[in-house]
């Protein structure tokens, strides 16, 4: 079977990754984010830990160690000596396979905080008797079936015992046909499994989101995110354009009376965090999927949208009404940058507010692309406008947050001081017109820099002199979308070939792990002196990875799938950046 799958499908993903996702896709059907009927890769060789609401591992137990052929979000193939090892999903509730002579399924449940696994199970059920796996065996083939009652699980598991397994797997890699083939096999495979993250984190309409969506990681995050979305629709546009949209649109969709789009949006609950936002990008993403899309409604349906969302923007993230925007510090009390998706930031230490260099290239960026699409339908006197706007807060951003000594782009606090924290946000400018040419390249300078930005794998999100810097999420690793803001703004400025510089060293970087760990990172030590798994996340990592913890750098992220995609697809389309 899996010789047959590698004639037909070149250079499938085929590391298997500790920590993995592995789900049906809403690209293929229906899904489920309350059954948390998705699994992750375990510690145990094939093993398959699924995050219901009780947690069960399914442990394959092989005779001989095998050679992984295929690794997927939703197909794992495996040779052995004594045959092939196949898992596939058929629906979002059921798992089906064919297993080599003489393997062993144990079906167990987690006894505890530590990874205790007891008795054999064919059935698996809570106290409630309302979150049931049934596991099928026979004749060297399994089902297992997630339900709501026993009955359910078991109809569902005997309904999976008889469909092929073959046939099943064709299904779920046919889109894999659609991916365009890159000169190098391991940059291929690299897009490939790209594409699987980004697959397996795509979701179907449930609850309060009426169409296709997705979100950062099944596990833990599970629901939509505001600019996480955008970074999605990037990598999608240039596979599936139609599906970038609905995950625009979904996130549109959650815009309240007021025109304020929330951080964060739940199917069945609605938003977690009231009142918070995130980076306004929308527009940006709209521009981009319309020129793979070509789709005026869509434009027709997102300006009055985006237009609310800025003005919201506009009047509650200004309190000092200077034209600079800034973000809300009261989403948590410990971790203040939440608003601007860069939770535990230096830039947020003293817990002031301050005029925020990213959050005012976006508003103006996003200005800009409204006045764009305003200008695509015929809105000229619209179009006119929010190209002021635009130009007006880019001028701000320019006279205001320049360090001319330190020279560099810096948050200011409302009593007019700058935190002269070097962070990746100062490079963010360079997405704006108008920057003067001394200033882009004594930005260029300090990305050149090794005492500052010039790591082994750039750009880290604080300068490493900076005494804050460490391994911890925001606080010095290197994140693929934050590289993405800087290449665009590179190549906006004329300089191709920096741009090309970091857009290799990014995709060099996430190649790298995947082939160390078959997952990729959330992100990554820009020093390179500590694998992800050993990097910080909002503390010190005092245990090995353990996916219920939360420990580390997060496996199979979307927006790090998504921005390498774009990166390996051809930067010759971003170097286009003429407004």
């Amino acid at each position: 079977m899996l010789a047959d799958i590698a004639r037909r499908i070149k250079n499938l993903p085929d590391v298997w990754g500790e920590g993995a996702l592995f789900a049906f896709s809403g690209m293929d059907g229906e899904t489920s984010v309350s059954s948390g009927f998705v699994a992750t890769l375990a510690r145990a060789r094939y093993g398959l830990l699924f995050h219901t609401p009780r947690r069960r591992l399914l442990d394959i137990k092989l005779r001989h160690e095998g050679a992984a052929r295929i690794a997927t979000g939703d197909v794992l193939g495996v040779e052995t000596p004594q045959g092939d090892l196949v898992l596939a999903f058929s629906h979002w509730h059921t798992l089906i396979g064919v297993t080599p002579t003489a393997t062993r399924l144990q079906l167990g449940i987690e006894a505890g905080p530590v990874a205790a696994w007891q008795r054999p199970f064919r059935l698996s059920e809570d106290e409630q008797n309302r979150d049931v796996l049934a596991l099928i065996e026979h004749g060297g083939r399994f089902a297992l079936s997630y339900g709501k009652s026993v009955a359910q699980a078991r109809q569902r598991a005997e309904a999976g015992m008889g469909l092929e397994v073959g046939d099943e797997v064709q299904k779920r890699l046919a889109a894999y046909r659609n991916v365009p083939a890159l000169k190098s096999p391991e940059r291929d495979r690299l897009l490939r499994k790209c594409f699987s993250v980004m697959r397996v984190n795509t979701l179907s309409k449930e609850g309060a989101i009426r169409q296709t969506w997705s979100t950062p990681d099944r596990v833990p995050h599970r629901h939509m995110w505001l600019w996480d979305s955008v970074f999605h629709s990037f990598g999608m546009n240039r596979l599936f354009p139609r599906l970038s949209w609905d995950f625009l649109k979904s996130v549109l969709d959650t815009q309240t009376a007021d025109g304020m789009i929330p951080i964060q949006m739940t199917p069945h609950r609605g938003p977690s965090w009231p009142g918070a936002i995130q980076p306004p990008i929308l527009a940006w993403g709209v521009w981009e999927n319309y020129e793979a899309l070509q789709d005026k409604s869509c434009l027709q349906y997102a300006l009055p949208r985006l237009e609310r969302y800025l003005e919201w923007d506009c009047a509650n993230r200004d309190s000092d009404g200077n034209g600079l925007l800034e973000w809300s510090l009261e989403q948590g009390k410990k971790y203040r940058g939440g608003e601007a998706g860069m939770d535990n930031s230096p830039r947020f230490d003293r817990a002031v507010p301050f005029d925020a260099v990213d959050f005012s290239v976006y508003a103006a960026l996003d200005m800009q692309y409204t006045a764009r699409i305003a200008e695509e339908l015929g809105e000229v006197e619209q179009g006119r406008r929010w190209a002021q706007r635009s130009r007006a807060m880019a001028a701000r951003v320019h006279r205001r947050l320049w360090h001319d000594e330190d020279g560099f782009y810096y948050d200011r606090e409302l009593d007019g001081r700058f935190i002269r924290v070097k962070a990746i946000s100062g490079f963010y400018p360079l997405l704006l017109n108008d920057v003067p040419p001394e200033r882009v390249d004594r930005l260029v300078a300090a990305l050149r820099d090794p005492t500052l930005f010039d790591t082994a794998y750039p750009v880290p999100t604080v300068a490493v002199s900076d005494p804050a810097w460490s391994t911890d999420m925001w606080r010095g690793p290197t994140w693929v979308n934050a590289n993405y803001f800087v290449i665009r703004g590179l190549a906006k400025q004329g300089r191709t070939e920096e741009a090309d510089r970091l857009a290799q060293k990014s995709i060099e970087l996430v190649q790298k792990y995947y082939r160390c760990y078959g997952v990729l990172f959330e992100y990554y030590d820009a020093k390179d002196e500590a694998p992800p798994p050993a990097c910080d996340r909002k503390g010190p990592i005092r245990k090995p990875y353990d996916i219920r913890s939360r420990g580390g750098s997060i496996r199979d992220y979307h927006w790090t799938a998504a921005v390498t995609a774009s990166l390996l697809l051809g930067l010759d389309e971003l170097r286009d950046e003429a407004m």
